[in-house]
């Protein structure tokens, strides 16, 4: 018995991935042909898909944002879980990326649930609010520069309906966080959003140690719009 998180060494990840993590072949193939491009790393790991899968399950979410796209894995976790009417507003930059997230969201049978926007995420975010879709979206995800995360956060806190969760990859950054004596840009940054977040008292908080690190921040009843 252990009164806090215990270590995963590679014996008991192996264990948790045989035991909890029923992944799609579809998943399992993007998963092995990403692990073939120089920034692999980028992607989340399979038990963090099916965490998010379950979450926008639990919130009966129709309407999601995804920001940072890659291949298209995580997206493939989100519109699984949603219902065959749902939205997935999906926000990269990268062509060449999201190019294979299209093809295996066209195999999956959900591309029609996509709205891809190759643009930066921001421009679409505050283009959603100034059309009036403050409050209208169930969940977001939040992947990307680590630099805009609380620019990011705050345009989906306003997109958010309140219960509208909010899951945001990286806050732990690989332990970097925990480390005063790294000032590499990304780390501070992180580090001010973990900040923000904490004294944001528009969300309830909880920060979960799966992959590396995902912050869960839901929206207030009463939450006022920034």
């Amino acid at each position: 018995m252990s009164n806090r998180t215990i270590t995963l060494t590679d014996d008991i990840y192996s264990y948790l991935l045989a035991s909890s993590v029923r992944e799609p072949p579809l998943l399992s193939r993007l998963r092995d042909e990403t692990a073939k491009d120089t920034m692999a790393r980028m992607q989340i790991a399979p038990e963090q898909g099916r965490f998010l899968a379950l979450l926008v399950g639990l919130i009966n979410a129709r309407r999601c944002i995804e920001i940072g796209v890659f291949t298209g894995y995580s997206s493939l976790c989100i519109t699984e879980a949603m219902p065959d009417d749902g939205l997935l507003v999906a926000c990269d930059i990268n062509t060449t990326w999201t190019k294979t997230a299209q093809r295996y969201w066209q195999e999956a049978g959900v591309a029609d649930l996509v709205q891809l926007h190759l643009a930066p995420a921001l421009e679409t975010l505050n283009k959603l609010l100034s059309e009036g879709h403050a409050e209208s979206f169930d969940f977001a995800f939040i992947d990307a520069d680590k630099q805009q995360y609380i620019d990011y956060y705050e345009c989906c806190l306003g997109l958010l309906r309140p219960g509208g969760l909010i899951a945001v990859d990286n806050t732990l950054w690989g332990g970097s966080v925990a480390d005063t004596s790294d000032q590499e840009p990304e780390t501070v940054a992180i580090r001010r959003f973990n900040q923000h977040v904490l004294d944001d008292a528009r969300v309830k908080l909880s920060m979960v140690p799966i992959g590396d690190g995902l912050t869960l921040a839901m929206k207030q009843v009463g939450a006022a719009n920034n």
